[in-house]
């Protein structure tokens, strides 16, 4: 897949999601995200035709291919975001900014910053 933020966000929230409840509705997606639940309702057709998720038409899960494919985008955002608070930048921002680098970033930099934050800790 190529990036695509809004998917990417999508499959970085279930996964958050999936990790503190049970079940994922579509609901909690769209209070977790600020969107409505059409807009939730359109991303989880298009995820589910790229098979990143299954529904049952109420719960939500990952398919090993979006549960991996998450889990990469969420170690960029976590990563991210470390570095950003190195810089001393504030967690709350850290935490905004990773979320919209994590999109655009090229993975060298990406590698380059990892390697970074591994050598501090």
């Amino acid at each position: 897949m190529k990036h695509n933020q809004s998917a990417e966000d999508y499959l970085e929230s279930i996964l958050l999601l999936s990790k503190e409840l049970d079940d994922v509705h579509q609901i909690e997606i769209a209070r977790k995200m600020g969107v409505s639940q059409p807009a939730v309702q359109k991303a989880m057709r298009i995820l589910k035709e790229q098979d990143y998720i299954v529904t049952d038409g109420l719960h939500i899960c990952l398919t090993e291919r979006g549960r991996d494919y998450a889990e990469r985008v969420y170690h960029r955002h976590c990563t991210i975001r470390e570095f950003l608070i190195s810089l001393g930048v504030e967690y709350g921002v850290a935490d905004i900014d990773a979320c919209e680098i994590e999109h655009c970033i090229s993975e060298k930099t990406f590698t380059a910053i990892e390697n970074f934050v591994k050598d501090k800790n």
